[in-house]
Order: structure tokens, then sequence, then C-alpha cells
């Protein structure tokens, strides 16, 4: 178990922390406007919970690792195939619905909707890359 999920599990954590600073600051400079919405009261800010915010790479990445290890023989073709696979996989069974109840409950754009479900979609896509590697 450790070789399959745990190691590639941690190591997309390692990367998709990083991705998710890279996001963050591309996004603040392509999408101003949503940046601007992240002032809004609904959006917590200097709370003690904001450490989940750093964690939640590591947390996805090891579910992920998991999900590829039980079901990567139904992902068929090249790695990037199969990353892209698991990246619409994730898409559309967990980050979809959640954007969907995020956007009819909580006072949000829909363009700030639709960069999560972008940014859902890149980190499942390139930690299936990571694990297709090492998790063949």
């Amino acid at each position: 178990m450790t070789k399959r999920i745990l190691i590639p599990g941690l190591i997309a954590g390692v990367v998709l922390l990083a991705l998710s600073f890279a996001m963050l600051f591309g996004a603040v400079k392509l999408f101003p406007n949503v940046a601007v919405e992240y002032y809004n009261p609904v959006f917590r800010s200097g709370d003690e919970r904001n450490i989940l915010f750093f964690i939640h790479p590591f947390i996805l990445s090891l579910a992920l690792a998991w999900f590829w290890d039980r079901f990567k023989g139904l992902f068929t073709g090249s790695m990037l195939v199969r990353d892209l696979e698991l990246g619409i996989v994730y898409t559309l069974v967990a980050t979809l619905p959640a954007m969907w109840i995020t956007f009819s409950a909580i006072d949000v754009s829909l363009t700030m909707v639709l960069t999560w479900l972008l940014y859902g979609f890149i980190q499942a896509a390139v930690a299936g890359l990571i694990f297709a590697r090492m998790n063949p």
C-alpha cells in the first residue's frame, strides 16, 4: 500500500500545494475582479482554520491516489489520456456537484465558481499524471 498509495499521494500533495499557490497568484493577475470577491464577508479572514487550505492538497491527493490504485484499470490509453480522464471523472463526480450547491447557496459569482471548477480539474489531472508515472 505504501508504494502504491501513500508515497505517490504525498508527492502529489506537495506538487498540488505548490500548484495551489501558483494558481492563486495567477488567478489574481488574470481575474482581478474575482480576487476582489474574496473580501466578501462570506469568506473567513485571519481565522485559525486557514491552515485547512494548506492541508487540502494532501487530503485530495491521498484520496485520489487510493481511487487511482483501485480503478486505474478502467483508464485506458496513453499516460496523458489516463490522467485527463481522472481529471474529468473527479470534476464530474465531485467538483461539479460541490460547485452547483456552492453557487446556489453562497453569494459568489458564476466566474468564481467556474474558476474553482477548472482548478479542481487541473488538480486531479496533475495528480493523475503523477499517479500514472508512479503507479501505472
